[in-house]
């Protein structure tokens, strides 16, 4: 990166919004989590009916009953007026791992290691698809990288790159490292694409930390994946509709003809939401969440993402009041240990693994 590394207040600021962006996008998508259901189409018409578009704050209650009744069941707790802290998700629990696992560990963590804290920390019913692959595979004794690819049929989809924020966070302006540290995580679980997203992912949070702008952030984070991969493919493409200046709702039409039949947890279409998201928000935290999350698709882990980029990009003292004050500083979690812990908590001690240095 050109630009240099954040100042130690700056670096706080921004760690701690990493933070804060991740749970309240988190917060956003999760009531319309369900890709298949909640179509961007539907996701809109549902807001229009609440008189809730442009969206500007959490999701409004459902004014029709037909909505209500396909909502996750955590909507109740995620909607405006009726949010009073986070609610649990594993969205969040990795971030909590990650977190536990530098502090455990240290950089030099292996790939084995990731296994054991999560057989020691983490239930076996609060993961899903690839992550409960792989959680099965250590429980019946098999070692990296056997417990990504036995009997796994998720290895590409969106589990590797939900658990990369820490990394981004705790290696800011330096993409390569957060890449590398992502890598060594991600190969516990997923291959190919899902591998690359959450190397890339990683890259794209912590190139936010000193890259001028969004898009010189995803410049650089394409760097750190192959450039033949079809994810790299796919933001590349992202990124050269937004330039053309064709409207968001296009741009996601065409990515969605590009990426049929992926389905709607895989990486590579989760990716092109994100990124849409990121760039047509153009920095602006509200617009980045809401664009994101209207997207589609896998929308509490895109809000997370997306989240955590903008609360890097802003800094924790920029976002919007109605993001944060109702999250109330506290966590919900399933990680052992770590359920009801303070979000600023959580930030210091990002901090002090960030400035610790190798």
């Amino acid at each position: 990166m050109t630009s240099e590394r954040p100042g130690s207040a700056d670096l706080a600021d921004r760690i701690h919004g990493g933070w804060l962006g991740r749970i309240a996008g988190n917060m956003l998508g999760k009531p319309i989590e369900q890709g298949e259901v909640w179509t961007r189409e539907r996701i809109d018409r549902y807001l229009r009916k609440a008189a809730a578009l442009p969206l500007t704050d959490y999701l409004p209650e459902p004014a029709d009953p037909a909505d209500a009744a396909v909502l996750r069941p955590e909507w109740r707790q995620c909607v405006r007026g009726r949010v009073h802290g986070s609610v649990r998700d594993d969205d969040v629990d990795y971030a909590i791992l990650g977190l536990h696992l530098l502090e455990t560990y240290g950089f030099g963590f292996s790939t084995e290691q990731v296994g054991e804290l999560w057989l020691l920390r983490l239930p076996y019913l609060q993961t899903f698809t690839a992550e409960r692959a792989a959680y099965r595979n250590l429980a019946n004794g098999l070692k990296p990288p056997l417990t990504a690819t036995y009997d796994n049929p998720y290895q590409e989809w969106i589990g590797a790159l939900i658990r990369a924020d820490v990394h981004g966070w705790t290696s800011p302006g330096d993409p390569v490292r957060a890449a590398g540290l992502a890598r060594r995580d991600a190969v516990l679980s997923h291959t190919g694409n899902g591998v690359y997203g959450a190397m890339w992912a990683a890259a794209l949070i912590s190139a936010a930390f000193t890259a001028p702008t969004v898009r010189e952030a995803l410049e650089s984070a394409l760097g750190v994946i192959p450039a033949s991969s079809r994810l790299a493919r796919t933001v590349r493409r992202v990124m050269a509709l937004h330039e053309t200046r064709l409207p968001w709702e296009e741009t996601l039409a065409e990515l969605t003809a590009q990426t049929a039949g992926l389905g709607w947890i895989h990486t590579v279409p989760n990716a092109a939401v994100l990124t849409a998201g990121l760039l047509y928000g153009d920095g602006d935290f509200t617009r980045t969440l809401a664009l994101t999350v209207r997207g589609g698709l896998d929308t509490d882990s895109n809000g997370a993402t997306a989240g955590s980029v903008a609360g890097v990009l802003t800094g924790a003292a920029a976002i919007p009041a109605r993001w944060t004050e109702p999250l109330r500083d506290t966590v919900r979690s399933a990680v052992f240990g770590f359920d009801g812990v303070r979000i600023s908590a959580l930030a210091e001690r990002t901090l002090r693994l960030a400035t610790a240095g190798p």
